[in-house]
């Protein structure tokens, strides 16, 4: 059973579009282990994306990230990380199709309404980042 870690971004919660992710999250056959909605501050946002530091994007994706609340979702499955990626669609939005999420509820490359975790490490840190060890049972 793998687990991954999926953000509803503030674009999507601002639109109202959390509940219907959540739905298509639930349709999908993956299991909701734990949710919660955060505001992150810019030092949050900064060490969850620390990996993109060096990037030019960094600075506005943080700002945006933190322009907003965020819902946080704990997903657990056979090969979550792949089916979660697959439902949410590419990163663009203007290039993932009407079934995926961001072809829903995306915008552009940026406000691209969810995040998922890319690797078993990489979800490892994003759930740990977001969830206390007792959220987790």
């Amino acid at each position: 059973m793998e687990r991954t870690l999926g953000l509803i971004k503030p674009d999507a919660v601002a639109a109202g579009n959390a509940g219907q992710v959540i739905a298509a999250i639930q349709e999908s056959g993956l299991r909701i282990v734990n949710m919660k909605m955060l505001h992150w501050s810019t030092a949050q946002a900064e060490g969850f994306y620390a990996v993109h530091r060096e990037r030019p994007f960094f600075k506005d994706l943080v700002a945006f990230m933190t322009s907003g609340p965020i819902v946080a979702i704990v997903m657990e499955g056979e090969g979550a990380i792949k089916r979660w990626r697959d439902l949410m669609g590419p990163t663009d939005s203007t290039k993932a199709g009407p079934e995926t999420l961001r072809g829903r509820f995306g915008t552009n490359i940026e406000r691209n309404a969810v995040h998922g975790s890319d690797a078993p490490e990489t979800a490892a840190f994003e759930i740990g980042y977001c969830f206390a060890g007792m959220e987790l049972q």
